[in-house]
């Protein structure tokens, strides 16, 4: 969506002269007997350009123009955040509606079709699937413990374990990169 500024090719705040300069400029370049081949977009684009100077050369036009383009871009923002809460919201009952299946041992295959029988497009269900079935897999495997092999040797641990049991867990980090890179 074009201002009437940008047809003319001038910031909001240009004065009058600014105004008046920009609109010549325009008019010359866009005006029908200058684009010999293209009349008919050369009409339209010089009937834009008239219809933008005769509002804005006007200062109660302008401000009546200034004021209602402020407010529908206040509500097109307005739309635009209501629309992005909307995606995340159906992101996050996707995602939840992933964890459940994934929780119930199905496979990446299976959470993907119940994605795509959800009315999910095809590249974020299968970001979804993987991403879920990873995580609960991971998960899986942290809350069962391994079983440590009892040897009848000595008791005592070996550096290299000491070493290894003391290390911070490397699926800590890569699992909160994995939450802040799951939306698309």
């Amino acid at each position: 969506m074009a201002t009437l500024y940008e047809a003319l090719g001038v910031n909001e705040h240009a004065n009058e002269d600014e105004i008046k300069r920009a609109y010549r400029k325009a008019a010359m370049r866009c005006h029908p007997d200058r684009n010999v081949g293209n009349e008919d977009a050369a009409r339209a684009k010089f009937q834009e350009i008239k219809e933008a100077y005769a509002i804005l050369s006007d200062p109660a036009q302008r401000e009546v123009y200034d004021r209602i383009f402020a407010e529908e871009m206040e509500r097109r923002k307005a739309q635009l955040r209501e629309e992005e809460a909307e995606r995340e919201a159906l992101y996050a009952r996707r995602v939840s509606l992933a964890m459940r299946f994934a929780s119930e041992g199905h496979n990446r295959d299976v959470v993907f079709g119940v994605l795509l029988g959800h009315e999910c497009d095809e590249q974020t269900a299968q970001h979804i699937a993987e991403s879920v079935v990873a995580l609960h897999e991971s998960r899986q495997a942290k809350s069962e413990p391994e079983p440590e092999p009892q040897s009848e040797e000595s008791e005592e641990p070996s550096p290299a374990k000491e070493s290894t049991a003391s290390a911070a867990n490397p699926f800590g980090a890569i699992w909160m990169q994995f939450f802040n890179n799951m939306r698309l």
